[in-house]
């Protein structure tokens, strides 16, 4: 039997459809966030991989369009079959990159792949759906109410994703709910469009094992993201947490903890103290601080050696991640490593925008510090590249009290340079008398940081009457040389307009792959 090419749906079926709109456009962006959002925690840059994933999936919806002038007849079956495969292709996509990202040389193509079928297959299903609408209703109405409800889902998808989706269920299991979800729109099309299919039981069977699977999907979601990271890391991964703003990684092998934010390593057990006794001593030992402000640090590590100074009578903590400091304040393993310090009586944590809370601390009338550290990641996207610019550093030198003295975490300046010489121009800039140094911290190599004063003053030579693991004066005095191939390099300071430090940084690392592709 031959069925009509065009049978207009009976108004409940319309309706339906017209819902239907509504749930895919939801389901395609979600899928575009959960690519761009994926990549950006493997691969890092945000700005690119979202600028990647929004032109690749936008490019294949255009394609997707302009394919769909050839679909003529079968415009039920096509519809249903367009939403089992972004069903499939989109629900699983997060997972599918994560294994990708372990076990392929570049995630890139198997992006490039997804993001080409759902990108092809969403931009099917308006014109098919207008195509089944359009007897029944004068064109312009159709297309007025079609493209209102793909909008409203855009902006739904906008608004549940960072909101609630990440948050709550992670990337894994949003990915296996609103493949659900279109798995569902196929089956209620397939069931009360049975009549006009010309295979109505195969699409029915195919979109309820579909969804079903995708449940099932749903409910082991975290175990099997779970099993995914843990193919990221060398170690046993023993904690994994995520939030608004970042994932958290944490791994175990005997005595070495290493913490991983968005795949990124932030610090092993075994040489922590390096870091945090060269970041916090040399700033200390001079300020003799009362009022210390931290901005960044959420692991309560630099919080640690500051309240190894007696003088100190308080610390306000600014991080952006409230995740970040409950972590580290309620994981017995991870409270032991930083000795309890976020539950001090002295420290007061709040979570916020660095900059932000500076403006409102100042714009309050708040007190001066006596020592201010900065310990922030580094810079390798333009909302991080905006704690490292002029106008934060001024805030940063309204907040510090006369003759107080600061410091700035500023990458590696072995693997880095431009980067880290960018921070000390822009502090330079900004008026705080810069006084750059480095030390040697295993995990990561050599790693910068730069004094900050409102006057000049002379290399630090003294530490304080407090234990420390690494530091003595000798090797204090050894961090503020820098060798002949670590000397200064020809760079601009970092504004807010231009976020040349983001661009410095993102160059140095490229410059940084390609020598190590040229040694292998």
């Amino acid at each position: 039997m031959t069925l009509p090419i065009t049978r207009p749906p009976s108004p409940g079926g319309a309706r339906l459809l017209l819902a239907s709109v509504l749930v895919v456009a939801t389901c395609g962006l979600v899928y575009e966030l959960l690519s761009a959002t994926m990549t950006s925690y493997l691969l890092g840059d945000s700005i690119t991989q979202f600028s990647l994933v929004i032109g690749v999936y936008l490019s294949a919806m255009g394609l997707g369009s302009w394919l769909s002038k050839g679909i003529e007849r079968d415009l039920y079956d096509r519809f249903v079959v367009v939403q089992l495969v972004v069903a499939v292709v989109g629900g699983t996509s997060a997972l599918a990159l994560f294994f990708g990202y372990a076990h392929l040389a570049s995630v890139r193509p198997l992006l490039f792949a997804i993001l080409a079928i759902v990108g092809t297959m969403v931009g099917l299903e308006i014109p098919i759906l207008i195509r089944i609408l359009k007897d029944g209703d004068e064109l312009k109405d159709l297309v007025a109410r079609v493209l209102a409800f793909d909008y409203l889902g855009a902006l739904l998808a906008s608004l549940l994703f960072p909101l609630a989706l990440l948050p709550t269920l992670g990337l894994v299991r949003t990915g296996f709910l609103f493949g659900g979800f279109n798995a569902v729109v196929a089956a209620a099309c397939a069931i009360a469009f049975r009549d006009r299919l010309r295979r109505p039981r195969a699409l029915v069977v195919a979109s309820l094992t579909i969804a079903a699977a995708l449940a099932l999907g749903l409910a082991v979601g975290g175990r099997l993201e779970r099993i995914a990271e843990e193919e990221l890391f060398d170690a046993p991964l023993v904690r994994s947490e995520k939030s608004a703003y970042q994932r958290l990684s944490i791994t175990r092998d005997g005595d070495d903890v290493r913490l991983y934010i968005d795949g990124n390593l932030q610090f092993s057990s075994l040489d922590e103290h390096r870091y945090h006794e060269a970041l916090v001593h040399p700033a200390l030992g001079e300020a003799s601080p009362r009022r210390v402000l931290v901005l960044g640090g959420g692991d309560g590590l630099a919080l640690r050696e500051i309240l190894k100074h007696p003088e100190v009578a308080s610390i306000d903590l600014v991080d952006l991640d409230p995740l970040m400091t409950d972590l580290f304040t309620r994981d017995p393993l991870l409270r032991e490593l930083n000795g309890g310090s976020l539950a001090d009586p002295r420290v007061k944590v709040h979570n916020a925008d660095a900059m932000t809370w500076l403006e409102g601390h100042l714009r309050g009338g708040g007190a001066a510090y006596d020592a201010i550290l900065i310990d922030l990641p580094d810079p390798n996207n333009f909302s991080l590249g905006k704690l490292y610019s002029g106008p934060f550093y001024r805030l940063v030198g309204r907040a510090l009290a006369p003759g107080g003295s600061g410091v700035v975490q500023s990458t590696s300046p072995l693997l880095s340079p431009r980067a880290f010489w960018c921070v000390v121009a822009t502090l330079e800039a900004a008026g705080l008398h810069p006084r750059p140094y480095h030390t040697h911290v295993p995990t990561f190599g050599d790693w910068g940081f730069v004094l900050l004063s409102h006057d000049e003053r002379p290399t630090p030579s003294r530490l304080a009457d407090v234990e420390l693991r690494y530091l003595d004066e000798a090797t204090l005095a050894s961090l503020f040389i820098f060798p002949r191939d670590q000397q200064p390099a020809d760079v601009e300071p970092n504004r807010l307009g231009d976020q040349l430090l983001v661009h410095y940084y993102e160059e140095d690392l490229r410059a940084l792959n390609q020598s190590r592709r040229r040694v292998h």
